[in-house]
C-alpha cells in the first residue's frame, strides 16, 4: 500500500480538468503572475521548484503545478506527448494570467519542461512577458531538430518493450529504488551534496499508483520534440537561458543557434543542473535582473467584436 503524497507547498490548491484527467496546481502570494514548471524524469514533481516558489510568493502571485502523470495530478495510462504537456502548461498559464487581471506572465521551466514552455511561448506569445529556461533540453550534441512542426522523437518500439505486457511496473520500480534515485540526483548535481528533502519527496512520489506511465513515455523519447530548434528560434519575447557546469547536463554546444538573437540572454552558474537549490540568492538575482530588463508588463485585452 502506497503512502499518501503530501502537497509540495503550503499553498492554495486548484485543479484543472482536460484530456490528462485532473491536474493539480498550487498558488500563493500577491503581485504579478509567475509560473514555475518542473522537469520530466522518473521522479519528477513540483517539489523541484520549491525554493523558487517559497522565495517568490513574497513578491508575486506564484503558480506551480504537477504535470499530468506526476505528483498529485492524475497518472493515467495515456499517451504523454509534447502536445499534451504544452496544453496543460497553457491551461495553468491562462489561469495565472486571469487571476491577475489578464496580465502577461513571467514563466520559468526546468530541463525538458523548457520544451513545453517554449512551445507555449511560440503558440501563445501574448500570454507571456518573459521565459526562463533552466538547463534546457535540445541544445546538446550536433543533431538538428528542425523536423516537421509537432513531430516528436518517440520510439514506439522502445515504449512497447518498456511498458509490458506485465513488466512495465517492474522496470519502473527498478529505476526508482531509493539508492537509484539518489544516484541520478548526484549526477544531476554533479556532487554527492544533493538536497535531501527533494530526494525524500522523489522517493515518495514514485510510490504512487500509476507512477510508471508518464516516465515510460519519457524514457522512450515520446515527450521530446523533433522540431525544438525551430521552436526556440521562433520565440519573440525576452528569453533567459541558464545552466550549470557540473554533472551530466553540461553539453549546451548548440546554444550558438540562439546566442545571436537579441531577445535571448544567458547565465552560467557554478552548479549542477538545478542551480536554485545550490545558490538560491545568486539564481534569483540573475533572474530578477533579466526580468527587470524585459519589456513592461502587458495587460491582455480581449478583442471587441466588430460593430454592426
Amino acid at each position: 500500500m502506497s503512502t499518501a503524497l503530501p502537497p509540495p507547498f503550503d499553498a492554495e490548491r486548484f485543479e484543472l480538468d482536460g484530456p490528462w484527467g485532473r491536474m493539480t496546481g498550487f498558488v500563493a502570494g500577491d503581485g504579478p503572475p509567475m509560473l514555475l514548471v518542473h522537469s520530466v524524469n522518473a521522479a519528477a514533481c513540483a517539489a523541484e521548484v520549491k525554493p523558487l516558489f517559497d522565495h517568490y510568493r513574497r513578491s508575486h502571485t506564484v503558480f506551480a503545478y504537477d504535470m499530468p502523470g506526476y505528483g498529485l495530478s492524475d497518472r493515467r495510462d495515456i499517451a504523454y506527448t509534447p502536445r499534451l504537456m504544452t496544453d496543460a502548461l497553457l491551461a495553468v498559464g491562462r489561469r495565472a494570467s486571469e487571476r491577475c487581471g489578464k496580465t502577461a506572465v513571467d514563466a520559468l521551466a526546468l530541463s525538458l519542461g523548457t520544451e513545453f514552455l517554449a512551445r507555449a511561448g511560440a503558440e501563445s506569445p501574448g500570454l507571456w512577458r518573459s521565459l526562463g529556461l533552466v538547463s534546457p533540453t535540445g541544445f546538446s550534441g550536433r543533431t538538428s531538430w528542425r523536423k516537421a512542426p509537432g513531430t516528436t522523437r518517440a520510439l514506439p518500439w522502445l515504449h512497447k518493450a518498456l511498458a509490458g505486457p506485465g513488466w512495465g511496473g517492474a522496470v519502473f520500480r527498478g529505476l526508482t529504488r531509493p539508492g537509484v534515485i539518489r544516484y541520478f540526483l548526484e549526477r544531476t548535481w554533479g556532487s554527492k551534496h544533493i538536497d535531501e528533502g527533494l530526494w525524500a519527496y522523489d522517493v515518495l512520489t514514485t510510490r504512487q499508483p500509476g507512477a510508471e506511465h508518464a516516465p515510460l513515455h519519457f524514457l522512450s523519447a515520446s515527450m521530446f520534440s523533433a522540431d525544438i530548434h525551430s521552436v526556440y528560434e521562433s520565440l519573440k519575447m525576452p528569453v533567459w537561458m541558464s545552466h550549470g557546469v557540473r554533472g551530466d547536463f553540461v553539453d549546451y554546444r548548440q546554444k550558438t543557434l540562439v546566442e545571436h538573437l537579441p531577445n535571448w540572454r544567458f547565465t552560467v552558474f557554478d552548479s549542477g543542473a538545478l542551480p536554485q537549490f545550490e545558490d538560491l540568492a545568486g539564481f534569483c538575482a540573475a533572474w530578477d535582473e533579466f526580468r527587470d530588463s524585459a519589456s513592461p508588463r502587458a495587460v491582455l485585452r480581449t478583442k471587441k467584436p466588430a460593430a454592426g
